[in-house]
């Protein structure tokens, strides 16, 4: 890219460092001011942050809510992520039916993670009818043949 990144752009990019090097609590110092601004990328770090009480507190009200945000946003990890917040009922209320809701969202956008667990809910009937076909449609779609 040509053009010079921001502070804002380089706060991003400095606190995803910090936190894929596992860097917590400055992750935190570096992302939460910019997911409180909206920025989707910062939201799910910090989703993630505060649902397992790394570099502060274990906050599920928070994790859910920028989880949330994050996934309606279109960020696929987030729909993910969200998706297995409904499905365990960690963060907010189990809800098998969202679950698939928002796995659907993330598997349409490849995510192979969204595909396999989907799979696995259409072949045990777990927030939906059991369907064997879309069960292997799906196993099919996430890269595994059949056997």
């Amino acid at each position: 890219m040509s053009d010079e990144p921001n502070a804002l752009d380089m706060d991003l990019a400095s606190g995803i460092a910090a936190f894929e090097s596992k860097q917590f609590s400055r992750a935190v110092g570096l992302l939460a001011p910019l997911a409180q601004q909206g920025q989707v990328e910062a939201q799910y770090r910090m989703a993630i942050m505060a649902q397992n009480g790394l570099g502060m507190l274990p906050n599920p009200l928070i994790a859910y809510s920028y989880m949330k945000n994050a996934a309606k946003a279109g960020l696929g990890l987030a729909q993910h992520g969200l998706a297995f917040m409904y499905m365990e009922g960690e963060c907010t209320d189990k809800n098998p039916a969202k679950a698939i809701e928002w796995f659907k969202k993330a598997a349409d956008q490849g995510l192979v993670g969204s595909l396999t667990t989907l799979a696995m809910m259409y072949e045990q009937g777990h927030g939906v009818e059991q369907d064997l076909e879309e069960a292997k449609r799906l196993y099919k779609l996430a890269g595994f043949d059949e056997r």
